[in-house]
């Protein structure tokens, strides 16, 4: 979790530069799904937990 924090605490530029490096250097110990993560977060696309616990999903609010 620490890490985590760490990663939300950096500016937005930073974040993008630190995603695109763990991307661009995939390596068979890191999972995709983490791999995934880090895309979706270069591309700004990450929400709270607590939002996303609480707020139904976009597509749901029809």
């Amino acid at each position: 979790m620490e890490f985590i924090e760490q990663f939300k605490a950096l500016p937005p530029n930073e974040r993008a530069q630190f995603a695109k490096f763990i991307v661009e250097h995939e390596e068979s110990w890191v999972p995709e799904s983490f791999r995934e993560g880090m895309t979706a977060a270069e591309a700004g696309r990450f929400v709270d937990l607590d939002t996303a616990l609480s707020e139904p999903y976009p597509d749901d609010r029809k």
